[in-house]
Parts: C-alpha cells; sequence; structure tokens
C-alpha cells in the first residue's frame, strides 16, 4: 500500500540555462582544474554592521592558463518569510491546519500564525524547472512580539509537577517555490510557492536540516523537541482530552481538537520528490528510526544515511537501506565510541567508532504499529529509580540523569517481534542506550562528505554535558570524557568498507565510519566575555552547525548556531588542504546561519543561506550594544537567500 500524497505546482516560464550539479568544471579547452581561495572578511565592528547582513569576502580564482580573477561575495534576498509569492495567498512562513487553512495567531485576529525560522534548502532541477524545497523550523514570535514557547495561554501543568508550554510544539511547514534564473546575470528570481502538504503523515513540526539526495529528491528532518511519548502518555492518563501535553499544539491547531496527535508521528524523517509540473510525492520514513533529527546524510552508494540528533545525551544512528534510493526498509545502528585519546582531553579527543545493531526496519511495519496505537508502556517497563528486580539498563537520553528500562515481551495484542521494531524504530535514541551505544553526544548537527578523502564531517556545537568526563550515568558506560568546550568543535569520521557490527555481523555499505577526530583549525575556542559579550574567540568557529562539502572547491562551509558564544553568527569556508579557515557572512545579531548548500547552475555559482530568528540575542550581549541594534533589524522578517560573487568556473 502506498501513502505517499501526491500535489502539484503547475509549470511556468523558465529562463534556464546548463545542468544543475555539485562539482566545479575546469575551464574549457584546458586539462587543469581552477584553483579557489576565499578571503574572508573582519568581524563586524559597529552597531550597524552588527545589524545587517555583511559580507566583505572576497573570492579569487586561478585558472589553468594563468588567469585570476577576484569578486566580491554578495547576499541576495529571494524572499522572505513575510512575502507572497506567485499564487501564494498567504505569507511564505504561514503555518498550517491538517485541511491545509492558516493557523490563526491568537494576538492578531484575521492573521495567520508565521514562523520566523527558514531553515534547510535543496534547490532541485527537473527538466528545465527549477524548485527550491526550504524548511519552517518553529514559530519563534507571536503577532504582538511574545516568545510563542512563554506564552500565558500555552502553559499546562506536565504529569510530573512542572510546567510546560505547548507552543513549543506547533506545526510547521515546508514549502515549495518556483524560480527562475537570469540566463546571463545568473540571478535567481521565486515566482511562485506553495506550501507542501504532509497531512497524511501527521503533519511537520520541528523542521531543521536537510540533504538533496543523490536521487534528487529532499530529505528533511524532524526534530522531537519535548515529545517524550513517555511524558505524553502519563499527561494523557490525567487529561485524556489531549489539551495538556507536549502534544498540544498538534491536537488543538493542526487537528482542531477533532483527533488526538500521536508523539510517534514526530521525530520522522520527510522526504519530498519533485516530478515534471511541480507535482510532489511526500512520504516519513519510519524505518529510518525516531529522534531529534538534526539532518540525515546519505552517502554516493545512495544506501547508506548517517544521522546526527540534536540536544543533550544523544546517539548518532546510521541507516543501510537493502535498496538503492529506497529508504523503506533497511538496517538500523547506533555508534558506540571508544576513546583512544586521555580523559578530559580539550582538543575535542579522538575516538574508534563501532556500530551497534539495532533492528531490521521497515515503513510499513512501523507505521502500523504506530496506527494501531502503540504506546511507549507497551514497549519498556519503566523507573526513575534503579528497581531490585533484574533485567533493567540504566539508560541517560535527554539529560545526565538515567532512567531504567526493560524491554517487555509481547503484550496488548502486539508480538515481541514488534515490540522489538517499535522500540529501535520509535524509541531509537532510548533503546541506543538500551543496546550499549553512545548516547552522550551533546548536539550533534550538520554533516557532510569529502569523497576524496572518504571522511565525513560532524558538527558538535557545544562539547557540554555528557561529553565531560564523568557524565556519562547509563550502564553503556561513560564513552565520550572530554573538557567543556562551549564552542564546540567539527568532527571528521574516517569511513571504511567491510566494518562489522558489534555483534560480529557484516555491516553492508561501503560507507561505515571507523574513527573520529578534529582537524586543525575546527575546534572553537572559549574566552572570558569580551566587551560585547562574545564568549568565543570570534576569529574561530563557534557552535558550529549547518554544514557542507564541496569536492571541486575542497571547501568545507560551516554555519554557526551560537546562542551565547558569539554575538553575530557568521558562515565560513575552511579550505581542507591548506587548512585555512575565511569568514565570508556576518548575520545580524541573534540570526542564526542555515539553509547552506553549494550549487552551480549555467556557470553560475550560488551559496545558499538562510537566517532565522533575526534579534534573538545572546544574554551575554553588551545592554547598550543591544539598544543600538534593535531599532535596526526586523525580527519578524527572515530572509531565504543566496551569497552571489563566486567566479565563473
Amino acid at each position: 500500500m502506498s501513502h505517499h500524497t501526491k500535489s502539484s505546482l503547475r509549470p511556468l516560464a523558465l529562463a534556464l540555462v546548463g545542468v544543475l550539479g555539485f562539482s566545479v568544471q575546469a575551464v574549457a579547452g584546458t586539462t587543469g582544474q581552477a584553483r579557489v581561495e576565499f578571503v574572508g572578511m573582519p568581524a563586524p565592528a559597529t552597531a550597524a554592521e552588527r545589524a545587517a547582513f555583511l559580507s566583505g569576502a572576497r573570492v579569487k580564482v586561478r585558472y589553468p592558463d594563468g588567469r585570476e580573477v577576484e569578486q566580491a561575495l554578495e547576499y541576495v534576498t529571494l524572499f522572505k518569510n513575510t512575502d507572497r509569492v506567485g499564487r501564494n495567498p498567504f505569507p511564505a512562513g504561514a503555518l498550517y491546519d491538517v485541511a491545509g487553512q492558516p493557523i490563526p495567531d491568537p494576538t492578531a485576529p484575521g492573521m495567520p500564525l508565521i514562523s520566523e525560522t527558514p531553515d534547510a534548502n535543496s534547490l532541485i532541477q527537473v527538466g528545465r524547472e527549477l524548485y527550491l524545497v526550504t524548511h519552517f523550523e518553529y514559530d519563534w514570535l507571536l503577532a504582538d512580539g511574545t516568545v510563542a514557547a512563554k506564552s500565558k495561554d500555552s502553559r499546562y501543568p506536565r504529569a510530573d509537577g512542572k510546567e510546560g508550554n505547548w507552543r513549543r510544539n506547533t506545526p510547521t511547514s515546508m514549502i515549495l517555490t518556483r524560480l527562475e534564473q537570469d540566463a546571463v546575470s545568473g540571478a535567481l528570481k521565486a515566482v511562485d510557492q506553495r506550501p507542501l502538504d504532509f497531512s497524511a503523515w501527521g503533519g511537520l513540526g520541528w523542521l531543521c536540516n536537510g540533504t538533496h539526495t543523490p536521487w534528487n529528491s529532499h530529505l528533511g528532518s524532524e526534530e522531537n523537541y519535548d515529545v517524550d511519548a513517555r511524558a505524553v502518555e502519563a499527561s494523557r492518563k490525567l487529561d485524556p482530552s489531549g489539551m495538556n501535553d507536549a502534544m498540544t499544539g498538534f491536537t488543538k491547531l493542526y487537528y482542531k481538537g477533532e483527533k488526538l496527535a500521536s508523539p510517534y508521528y514526530r521525530g520522522i524523517t520527510p522526504e519530498v520528490k519533485i516530478k515534471r509540473g511541480g507535482q510532489t510525492e511526500v512520504v516519513k520514513h519510519f524505518a529510518l528510526g525516531r529522534g531529534t533529527f538534526e539532518m540525515g546524510y546519505v552517502f554516493p552508494d545512495q544506501r547508506t544515511v548517517l544521522f546526527g540528533h540534536d540536544g543533550d545525551n544523544k546517539p548518532m544512528t546510521m541507516f543501510v537501506a537493502d535498496k538503492p534510493r529506497d529508504l523503506s526498509k533497511g538496517t538500523l545502528y547506533a555508534a558506540r565510541l571508544v576513546q583512544t585519546s586521555p580523559d578530559n582531553a580539550g582538543d575535542g579527543g579522538r575516538f574508534k567508532v563501532e556500530w551497534v545493531r539495532l533492528a531490521r526496519t521497515d515503513n510499513a511495519g512501523v507505521k502500523a504499529l504506530v496506527d494501531a496505537g502503540i504506546q511507549f508502556s507497551h514497549i519498556f517497563e519503566v523507573s526513575d529509580a534503579r528497581p531490585e528486580a533484574a533485567g533493567y539498563v540504566a539508560v541517560a537520553t535527554g539529560s545526565t540523569r538515567p532512567e531504567y528500562l526493560k524491554l517487555k515481551g509481547a503484550n496488548a495484542g502486539f508480538s515481541a517481534r514488534q515490540i522489538e521494531l517499535a522500540a529501535a524504530a520509535l524509541e531509537t535514541m532510548r533503546y541506543a542506550g538500551y543496546k550499549g551505544a553512545t548516547t552522550e553526544f551533546n548536539k550533534l548537527e550538520g554533516l557532510a562528505y569529502n569523497a576524496r578523502d572518504n571522511v565525513a564531517y560532524l558538527a558538535v556545537t557545544d562539547i557540554a554535558n555528557g561529553m565531560e568526563t564523568g557524565q556519562g550515568t547509563g550502564d553503556a558506560g561513560d564513552h565520550i570524557r572530554l573538557a567543556k568546550l562551549r564552542a564546540g568543535a567539527v568532527y571528521a569520521m574516517a569511513m571504511a568498507k567491510r566494518q562489522k557490527d558489534t555483534d560480529g555481523k557484516p555491516i553492508r555499505s561501503d560507507y561505515v565510519g571507523v574513527e573520529l577526530w578534529v582537524p586543525e583549525g575546527l575546534l572553537g575556542e572559549d574566552i572570558a566575555k569580551d566587551a560585547v559579550g562574545n564568549t568565543a574567540n570570534e576569529d574561530k568557529i563557534a557552535n558550529p552547525d549547518n554544514l557542507f562539502f564541496d569536492e571541486k572547491l575542497r571547501t568545507l562551509f560551516i554555519g554557526e548556531d551560537s546562542a551565547t558564544a558569539h554575538i553575530n553568527n557568521f558562515l565560513w569556508a575552511y579550505q581542507v588542504d591548506t587548512r585555512q579557515l575565511a569568514r565570508i557572512l556576518s548575520l545580524p545579531a541573534g540570526a542564526e546561519a542555515t539553509g547552506l548548500k553549494v550549487y552551480r547552475l549555467g556557470g553560475h555559482a550560488y551559496i545558499l543561506s538562510n537566517a532565522q530568528h533575526i534579534g534573538d540575542f545572546s544574554k551575554n550581549i553588551d545592554p547598550a550594544l543591544k539598544q543600538q541594534i534593535e531599532p535596526l533589524i526586523n525580527k519578524f522578517e527572515a530572509p531565504i537567500g543566496y551569497l552571489k560573487g563566486v567566479p565563473k568556473l
């Protein structure tokens, strides 16, 4: 049975030349390759600079025939979250219910909720048609300026006695935008747009980073922040209406109270396939597991997918599909790290990587369990204190405080095999720790891959919490034992073939991580708070998040998501052969750099970059500087755009 949802965006006139691709082309008539160097810009200094999209960076290209060209980079806005594009009657960042109608803003009658947090982009060419898929992560501000997650009307008492706010988890959106390219200048223009319909899949929430797959689809992500199925079940025992739990935003706003939203539809990876004329097919891949997925990176075999999970005390997971280009069935794994560097290492440490097999999974089988009403209590016996009874395993996920789990056998009409499948695919993070994998990563986010060196890159935004020595409190052990580094790091992971899992069974992939370390130049540096409020060196990366590696440029692009370390987040270009780091874009204060990808089309290069939650200032910012910046920005606006200026290659 197919659960794909189909819809379309009618074709528009398009002036396109060339073929979309990822590689730099050598200059015609030569046998060598162009050499590219990024010349970085200084950090912003004035309030006006700190309020702007600023790029004083330049790009030098030396062609094989000896010619040299140097050009400045410049940020171009395609559209903003508040814009209406083409036939879309609503703003780009509008959020919708299950019927496709805008969700009203509670503070402004007649206005829809509008997200200020554009995230992942994929620029997809279908024939001569060009489309941009864009995520919106969450709703930051209500129309009156209230931070949505702090709204008084959305507070609720959690089952554990603490207070929650269900607006942390309101429905969000993924949009499809039709683009045109000017054949001469290369300028891109947004000409039509519509939201993508995921109503058959329980809607979308907390859409973070994403991947343009080798088969020309968009693989998204969902972070199931604050959606603990155990806690939701406990809350619903106290209030079966669903109006007082972490899924209330979906129950109340998406389903209009007519259906209880399932936590097991959240944290599931979505995929979008685009056909000519803008027709789309969408699916959520239950086989890939459930978690706080930052993104999944698909390797060249078109079967292996590596996942980072945002948040505290999380695993690194991997899925190996049975067939190329088909993520509906395969085998799910979680990494187990063996530290080979000294405890309390301040350089990010060094680790061997092993892989724990979790289960064989498939979309149809897992979805059937969810639709049959499986709950957390069907999967695990659980206690917050170690029981006297045997068989319980201490697992720390989401915090360094463990819970004690015991996998159940057959119950409530579910077989023992179905219970194990549910544990692996629906409680992936818990089950990883239960099986002895490492659940100590802190904010493991962006991923990229360098094919020539056969190395993957992993962004760890903040080396803290479970990654610190002595903080691995589950029975799996204290696998990561590092010194705290709030500025974070980008790790490299060597990949290899013919590997076996911890049970000695072959892993049927040529892209299996085996060793992890931080390359020179990719470690942040904490400092004492400076005059403007930075707590990390501005000339080094801090809180890395989005990553993209360009093969022919031999450059790793790094976007920051710094809540406190850098007053302004930066976009960096790290050239792996020279180990040179260049700052190429400064975002307005408080804004996170998202949507990072690099494309070339008809000889023109585009470094895609969005900005979200502009003006979400660091708590460390100098109050006088904040007062100067605030009148210069609009917190309700967030751009989707790109850096132009890379010479033709």
